[in-house]
């Protein structure tokens, strides 16, 4: 395991602890490192670039790759803060929701969601006294083969909170002004099972339709390359060389049924 990576980890435990006042104890497992504390509801795994794949255990965890943690230390803090100790709770009802432009939804995913910033086809934004503190992110409408002409099933391709925000009731709202707009007959989405393997949105509605297949990258740089097949990582190592692989643990896909 490089030091490189133990320095990192570090440096992670010592915030965390400063953030949420707990004892976290480092523990050194097979190629990867393990975070715990009895205060918390999950471990937190963390995986150096040369351990390919994820620890598969009954436990309930937060999977973190070297390479992300890197890239993205303040807002991983951020959200796993988040989880255990709001910084701020705004009740939804207290917020106005309003449409939102491209630029706009741009910069708040890339400020505060881990993942790629995505444009979609419809944003909308809650605002406490002027301030934006959620987003929610829709791609356009598709027929559905098996529903009549009028059903149009979209995708919830981003939802944020603004880092150290907790908006109750706000993904809820968002929605409800999403389809009092443009009557979708159901709203689809993912949630990302390295940080969630049960997700909260059956609490709002959703339902789990299936788990989808851990998805494999090669990393080179900042990049993280998506590939299906054999023939597809050569072309890749042939391109990156000096990258590696790493797979996720896929998704939970979930549907929202309207009409």
């Amino acid at each position: 395991m490089n030091p490189s990576f133990k320095d990192l980890v570090i440096r992670f435990k010592i915030e965390l602890e400063r953030h949420l006042a707990v004892r976290l104890p480092l523990i050194e497992r097979d190629g990867y490192l393990q975070m715990e504390s009895s205060e918390l509801t999950k471990k937190i795994f963390l995986y150096p670039n040369e351990r390919r794949l994820r620890f598969q255990g009954p436990e309930e965890g937060i999977h973190i790759d070297e390479d992300i943690l890197a890239q993205k230390f303040d807002l991983i803090v951020q959200r796993i803060v988040a989880k255990w100790k709001n910084n701020r709770r705004i009740y939804a009802r207290k917020t106005i929701v309003a449409r939102i432009d491209k630029k706009v939804s741009q910069q708040f995913l890339v400020e505060h969601h881990l993942q790629t910033p995505l444009p979609g086809k419809y944003r909308y934004g809650l605002y406490e006294q002027g301030e934006l503190v959620s987003i929610a992110v829709f791609s356009g409408g598709r027929r559905m083969n098996d529903k009549n002409d009028e059903y149009r099933s979209f995708e919830l391709l981003r939802f944020c909170n603004k880092s150290g925000y907790n908006v109750i009731g706000g993904l809820s709202k968002l929605i409800k002004a999403f389809s009092k707009d443009f009557s979708p007959g159901d709203i689809m989405t993912y949630t990302d099972r390295d940080w969630n393997q049960h997700s909260s949105l059956e609490k709002i509605g959703f339902t789990i339709k299936e788990i989808t297949a851990p998805i494999t990258f090669w990393v080179a740089g900042a990049h993280r390359y998506t590939y299906r097949n054999e023939e597809e990582l050569i072309v890749l190592m042939d391109q990156a060389p000096l990258g590696f692989p790493k797979e996720n643990m896929g998704s939970i896909k979930m549907i929202l049924y309207i009409k």
